[in-house]
């Protein structure tokens, strides 16, 4: 698996910017400011999660799980999805519409200013390593497209996070200056609400995603074309009638071939044969960690 490293920089950051958000909260009264400061929150308990699942993807197999434990990341990626629409999105809508039932004014937003400016920073830098991340993975694919078909969900996470982040930012700033503008807190309230809405839509296109992958998602077209053309290139098979694959994890692939072997071979020449296939295949794709070929007839 590929490094994590990204996923320590968002926790750094969220952690500190969470912190600040919530001292200028209490010096200005600001709501926007709270739900940016449930935000950070919210997104510093999701890396800990995801890091969680990523250490313990990595156990290796045992007699309770003989598949391993690569899904642990896929399940926990689920979770954070869940977390981040109910505690983050909803908290912040509700901070939001209370504060437009009771609106309240309060001194300089000075303070707002300096968090946020320092917020959209180091924000910035928390979504550029992890877009560095994430390029490494999409290759020339475009953006969306490399979301719905990535096999990492760490990576795509923290990066949407982070976009969620920069967003939610843009919209408290506008909330602040317009609250001081005008001297109407409602426009205070109303950016709050529009930052639990953000939060919350991120969180469905991370929910669908993440539950893909927990579901079981195969391998790619261009792959299985080329493993079945590669076992088909055997001398002992005459086809492969049918393919079977799923991820594991980001990167294990569990695969089961279907094979129609030619007549008259022995059980001990089938056997070679398939160990034969299995170690080709696991050199040229080496995700393929585990292979099940099954003789069928005709």
């Amino acid at each position: 698996m590929k490094s994590k490293s990204f996923l320590y920089v968002s926790l750094a950051v969220d952690t500190l910017i969470a912190v600040s958000k919530f001292i200028a909260a209490a010096i200005t009264g600001s709501s926007s400011m709270i739900a940016e400061g449930i935000h950070s929150v919210i997104d510093a308990f999701s890396q800990l999660l995801l890091l969680w699942g990523v250490k313990t993807s990595k156990r290796l197999p045992d007699e309770a799980r003989p598949f391993g434990y690569g899904k642990e990341l896929y399940f926990w990626s689920f979770i954070v999805s869940l977390v981040i629409f109910i505690l983050g999105g909803c908290i912040s809508f509700y901070e939001g519409l209370m504060r437009l039932k009771q609106p309240a004014l309060n001194q300089s937003q000075n303070w707002n200013y300096i968090v946020l400016a320092i917020a959209f920073v180091f924000t910035m830098v928390s979504m550029v390593t992890a877009l560095k991340a994430f390029n490494k993975q999409r290759g020339d694919r475009v953006f969306f497209k490399a979301v719905t078909q990535s096999k990492d969900p760490s990576t795509f996470i923290v990066l949407l996070g982070d976009v969620g982040d920069l967003l939610g930012l843009i919209v408290a700033f506008a909330g602040v200056c317009l609250r001081q503008l005008f001297n109407n807190p409602y426009y205070d309230g109303i950016a709050s609400m529009v930052i639990g809405v953000i939060m919350i839509a991120i969180s469905l296109l991370l929910v669908r995603e993440s539950k893909s992958l927990l579901m079981g998602e195969t391998t790619s077209r261009k792959t299985l074309r080329k493993v079945v053309s590669i076992t088909e290139a055997d001398v002992a098979v005459i086809k492969v009638k049918k393919h079977f694959s799923m991820y594991m994890a980001p990167d294990e692939i569990l695969l089961q071939l279907n094979a129609v072997f030619k007549e008259g071979l022995t059980t001990h020449q089938i056997t070679d044969a398939i160990e034969r296939i299995t170690k080709t295949i696991q050199v040229e794709f080496p995700r393929i960690k585990q292979i099940f070929i099954e003789p069928v007839s005709r």
